[in-house]
């Protein structure tokens, strides 16, 4: 191993982890190799249910222990849903790495692709959504979870949002505006929840000030709803807080053509994860059917993370060899099932990484 090469992690998963990940893996390798970027070695660690069954833990404390010594890492979905107790109770695997690692920033691109089915067809926006408060119970206390029962009859739960919070992710958002068409917009409910998401939106705007050349607007997370369905297109940079941001970029990776197509990255200024922006959908896993279009544009994805923060302009070419890839494979009629084709799992990876191939 030389001091270039990229040591990623692979979490697996659940459900359709083992599936999807892999064809991500199949990508990253024929980009890479196409772009004469840093070799990758792969390690895979335990997670999720297999893990709770060879090592007695959804996410062990060697898992943890040997992402610290990760450039990045794929993390497949996870359904800790099925876990049995008490783990199902327990944070579940992606949340717990997020914590541990400060993952504070979710990124979540929602781009139409042609020839593939979309609402509003020329969607092509990015969410950008703080990670570590809000009303998020599972992430927004030092220690425990944010929500308690004073009695059986009532429930509360804490929305934090911190100036130092509402800072970083600023920043992130803006940065990311500039180098794409200019515009963003802040999503709140300053004028009912006056005080959190009120200082999220001012903090947001006084940031603003040290980007001139950024279009700045704001809406209440309700208009924002509807302007999204409207017009999608329309959008650049949405950043927002926890949970809007959750229920934001679901909306607009359907608008854009399916959560199956909706990838993300959560990263700290040093640590990255690329994880899909849906779920472990059990019900077809094995079946060689899962779209893993999310999974490979996520993996994508951290290669653009990774070439910024190396300043590394192969990683970055293979990184839009990725999503390049991703395109000509759609537009050439090659998709999975719930995009209308016929194409498996895996067979469309391997369409991908020849698209790219022939493409060097």
């Amino acid at each position: 191993m030389t001091d270039s090469t990229l040591r990623l992690g692979l979490l697996e998963g659940d459900g359709i982890g083992p599936e999807i990940v892999p064809a991500s893996v199949a990508v990253v390798e024929a980009a890479l190799a196409a772009a004469g970027a840093p070799a990758a070695e792969w390690v895979t660690l335990p997670l999720g249910r297999s893990a709770i069954d060879t090592h007695g833990s959804h996410i062990p404390t060697e898992t943890l222990d040997a992402l610290a010594g990760m450039d990045a890492w794929l993390l497949g979905p996870h359904d800790s849903a099925a876990y049995p107790e008490p783990f199902k109770s327990q944070l579940n695997p992606s949340g717990t790495i997020r914590k541990h690692f400060g993952l504070f920033a979710n990124i979540r691109p929602a781009k139409a692709f042609e020839g593939a089915k979309a609402v509003v067809p020329g969607a092509d926006l990015v969410i950008v959504r703080e990670n570590t408060q809000g009303f998020y119970a599972d992430r927004n206390t030092f220690a425990g979870t944010g929500e308690y029962m004073p009695d059986e009859n009532t429930a509360i739960a804490m929305g934090i949002i911190t100036r130092s919070a509402v800072e970083r992710i600023a920043k992130v958002a803006f940065d990311l505006a500039q180098a794409r068409r200019g515009k963003l917009t802040i999503v709140h409910k300053a004028n009912v929840l006056r005080l959190t998401t009120g200082l999220f939106r001012d903090v947001c705007r006084e940031i603003g000030t040290g980007y001139p050349d950024v279009e700045v607007d704001d809406y209440h997370i309700d208009a924002m709803t509807v302007h999204l369905v409207r017009s999608a297109d329309k959008f650049d940079v949405i950043v927002t807080e926890n949970m809007f941001g959750d229920i934001l970029s679901d909306l607009a990776g359907e608008l854009a053509g399916s959560l199956g197509i909706a990838p993300s990255i959560n990263a700290s200024l040093d640590k990255a994860m690329a994880q899909a922006a849906h779920g472990s959908a059990p019900d077809i896993a094995g079946r060689d059917i899962a779209n893993p279009i999310a999974m490979i544009l996520s993996s994508g994805m951290l290669l653009q993370w990774l070439g910024a923060r190396r300043d590394d302009a192969s990683l970055i070419k293979a990184a839009a060899l990725v999503e390049g890839g991703v395109e000509a494979t759609v537009r050439a009629g090659t998709m999975t099932p719930d995009m209308g084709g016929s194409t498996g799992t895996r067979e469309f990876g391997e369409a991908v990484a020849a698209t790219i191939k022939g493409q060097a």
